[in-house]
C-alpha cells in the first residue's frame, strides 16, 4: 500500500493495514510523560542532605540501593555519583524493587529506603525535615527520590527530564485538529502539573502506579472515546495493548515496541500527528474507491444470480391420460396461424368444420 510505504519513509511503521485505518478515528491521545514528552535521560540538580547526613554520604548510599534497579532516576543518580567522584559501595544486601514507588536495599550495614512522598507515608518516614525543600523543588517542576536512612528521613535528590524539543509544537498540534491530549506519569501531582503547563497539557492523569496505568485508559474509553496510548517503556505495554491503538516510541523497549500497532522509529512526538493525517488522507481517498467496488460487486451478482436462475418447469403430462385434442381449424396452418390476443377471430364456415370433423374422426381412428 502506498500509504504505508510514505509512513516507512517517515519513520512510522503500520504493522497492520488496519492501524492505518484506525488512526483516522482517535479522539484522545495518551502521552506517557518519561521518555516520550521528555527526552528520556534526566540528570540531577539538585542534593539535599539532612544533619548529620552529609551530602556526599547521601548520595553514596542512594547511590548503592538503586544500583540494581535500572529505572532512569536510578541510572541519573549512578550518573552523578561518577560525575563527582563518589564510590558507589559493594556491599549491597537484600535488594528489593518497589513497583513505581522506589527501592529499599541493605548499603554498607544501612537500611536505605529511597522513593515517594507516598512510600515515605506508607513506611511511616517522617519528612518534616524536608518539607520546604521538597516543596520549593516541586514547584520547579522536578522528580525527586526522598531517603530514609536507617528509618530516618536523610535528604531528597531531585531530578530534571528535559522535554524533547518537538513535544511543545506536537501537542499544540493535535489539539487544534480537536484531538484531546493527556498525560500520563508516575510522578508527584506538583510536578506533573508543572510540566503540563509548560508543553500545553490539560489533562493530567499523576501518580498513577505501573499496574494502574491500563486501568486510566479504561477509564478514558468508558467515556465513549477512542483512545490512543503512546508509551516508550515495559511498564506502558499494558496500557498499549489496553488502548484502542498503541503507538510505541521506537527507541523504547522491545516489549513496548512489540506491542505497538504503530512504531514511532524517530522518537518524535510531532510523528503521532503525521500518522493521523496520513491515516485521513488515506481513509478520504479509499472511500470513493470502495463505494465504487461495492457498485461494481453488486451489478456483478445481478447479473450472476440471473445467469444461475434455473429454467422454467415443463409440466408433464401424466402417462395413461387422454389428452384433448384440439380441432383442426384452431391449429396452426403455415402462415395462417392462430390469431394473437386482441385480434379479430375468423370464423370457420360450414365446409371447413365438416372436413375438421372428418379429420378428428381419422385421428381416433373411428
Amino acid at each position: 500500500m502506498v500509504a504505508t510505504d510514505i509512513g516507512a519513509r517517515r519513520g512510522i511503521l503500520f504493522k497492520e493495514a488496519t492501524s492505518l485505518e484506525l488512526a483516522s478515528r482517535i479522539q484522545v491521545v495518551v502521552f506517557d510523560k518519561t521518555g516520550t514528552l521528555t527526552e528520556g535521560k534526566p540528570h540531577v540538580t539538585d542534593v539535599v542532605a539532612v544533619a548529620p547526613t552529609t551530602g556526599e554520604e547521601l548520595l553514596r548510599l542512594e547511590a548503592g540501593a538503586e544500583a540494581r534497579s535500572g529505572h532512569p532516576l536510578s541510572e541519573a543518580i549512578l550518573a552523578e555519583a561518577k560525575r563527582q567522584g563518589v564510590r558507589v559501595p559493594s556491599a549491597i544486601e537484600r535488594f528489593e524493587a518497589l513497583g513505581g514507588r522506589g527501592v529499599r536495599a541493605r548499603v554498607d550495614g544501612h537500611e536505605v529506603l529511597v522513593g515517594t512522598r507516598r512510600l515515605m507515608d506508607e513506611e511511616r518516614i517522617d519528612i518534616a525535615p524536608l518539607a520546604s525543600e521538597v516543596e520549593r523543588l516541586l514547584a520547579a517542576g522536578k522528580t525527586l527520590t526522598i531517603a530514609a536512612i536507617d528509618g530516618r528521613a536523610a535528604g531528597v535528590i531531585a531530578v530534571q527530564d528535559t522535554p524533547r524539543a518537538t513535544a511543545r509544537a506536537a501537542v499544540a498540534a493535535l489539539r487544534a485538529i480537536g484531538i484531546e491530549v493527556a498525560m500520563l506519569t508516575g510522578d508527584n501531582r506538583q510536578t506533573a502539573d508543572a510540566i503540563a503547563r509548560d508543553l500545553g497539557i490539560d489533562r493530567v492523569l499523576a501518580e498513577v502506579l505501573p499496574e494502574h496505568k491500563a486501568d486510566e485508559v479504561k477509564r478514558l474509553q468508558a467515556e465513549g472515546r477512542f483512545v490512543a496510548m503512546v508509551g516508550d517503556g515495559i511498564n506502558d505495554a499494558p496500557a498499549l495493548a489496553q488502548a484502542d491503538l498503541g503507538i510505541a516510541i521506537g527507541a523504547g523497549t522491545d516489549v513496548a515496541v512489540e506491542t505497538g500497532d504503530i512504531v514511532l522509529m524517530r522518537s518524535d512526538p510531532g510523528d503521532v500527528l503525521a500518522a493521523i493525517r496520513l491515516s485521513k488522507a488515506t481513509v478520504r481517498k479509499m472511500k470513493p474507491a470502495v463505494r465504487a467496488d461495492v457498485r461494481e460487486a453488486a451489478v456483478a451478482c445481478r447479473r450472476g444470480a440471473r445467469a444461475l436462475r434455473p429454467p422454467p418447469l415443463v409440466r408433464r403430462q401424466p402417462r395413461g391420460t387422454v389428452r384433448r385434442l384440439q380441432p383442426a381449424h384452431q391449429l396452426p396452418r403455415g402462415k395462417h396461424s392462430a390469431p394473437r390476443a386482441g385480434s379479430r377471430r375468423i370464423r370457420p364456415t360450414a365446409g371447413a368444420r365438416r372436413r375438421s370433423l372428418a379429420t378428428d374422426l381419422r385421428t381416433l381412428g373411428a
